[in-house]
């Protein structure tokens, strides 16, 4: 069964680049012959149409990515007696935004409601659990600006509402059968960030400053949580030909811990891209945020 899942974990996305039916314009099957031309009611084959399409107003918001193997520097806590999670790993990200107003300030902003989900899948052990999945929607607005003066070369400030959270339930007076306390696995944050980016020519710098909302509550299930998180984050997405390349840095300074993680993308389709991404440092996961690890993943990207 493993292998199954394996080959078609592998293999799903390469038939996706070759068959037409996988375009991403192309009509639903099942409606591709229902003809509205004669339809009298104006309101009916509107609404007809609309349904035709299919326009839902989503679009790619982070990267979206399937990937198969990922190899960590240590083996990974299962958190559960009896139950040994490996060093080796995929990884799936699906993540989407969709607008829900604009300019209501008349400074031509936009507004988005987003949501991405991560899940880390060991799927080369025994039954292929998944170790953990975060799910992550927002609140945004983002706000353009035409600096072509400045050195800084600013083009867009972006203010979030978000909350984060692995999904599980407060665990801490769980105790096993062997009298071991399970510990609490729920792990979560409600937080607010800003963003400012700029540009260089093919080069995008995002700068990026969070905080979590204020109360002991927000944190009670992980109160130092941003001491391995940090409030502070810079990344760069480089662009050379078809080619990009990303670098991101965050952390609490005061305490010396953060992460680093590196990406490289090439496109194989119009759609479809080559995707490689090294990552180095605390909050991999939320359930493993005090772990320092060391990972470099492979697999295949549908956004950049």
């Amino acid at each position: 069964m493993k292998k199954i899942l394996l080959f078609l974990f592998v293999m799903l996305p390469l038939v996706a680049f070759e068959l037409p039916f996988c375009d991403n314009n192309a009509a639903d099957a099942s409606k591709a012959k229902i003809n509205v031309d004669n339809i009298k009611s104006d309101k009916s084959k509107k609404s007809m149409e609309k349904w035709l399409d299919g326009i839902f107003g989503l679009q790619p918001y982070h990267e979206n990515y399937i990937l198969p193997f990922g190899y960590a520097s240590k083996k990974y806590k299962s958190h559960v007696p009896g139950i040994n999670y490996d060093n080796t790993e995929a990884e799936i990200k699906v993540s989407l935004k969709l607008k829900v107003g604009k300019n209501l300030l008349g400074l031509h902003e936009l507004y988005y409601l987003s949501y991405t989900q991560q899940a880390f899948w060991q799927l080369y052990i025994n039954s292929s659990p998944f170790r953990e999945s975060l799910y992550n929607p927002e609140a945004f607005v983002v706000f353009p600006i035409s600096d072509t003066k400045s050195f800084l070369q600013m083009r867009s400030f972006k203010f979030s509402l978000a909350h984060k959270s692995n999904g599980q339930p407060d665990t801490s007076e769980v105790i096993f059968s062997n009298g071991q306390p399970l510990g609490n696995r729920s792990k979560s944050i409600n937080y607010f960030y800003g963003m400012l980016r700029l540009q260089h020519d093919t080069l995008l710098t995002d700068i990026t400053l969070l905080a979590p909302f204020p109360g002991k509550d927000n944190l009670s299930d992980n109160p130092d949580l941003m001491d391995y998180l940090g409030y502070t984050q810079i990344k760069f997405s480089y662009f050379y030909n078809e080619h990009m390349f990303t670098l991101m840095g965050r952390g609490n300074l005061r305490k010396g811990k953060g992460a680093m993680e590196a990406t490289y993308s090439y496109p194989l389709t119009s759609d479809s891209y080559f995707f490689l991404k090294v990552f180095s440092g605390y909050v991999e996961s939320l359930i493993d945020y005090k772990e320092n690890i060391s990972k470099v993943s492979v697999g295949f990207s549908f956004s950049r």
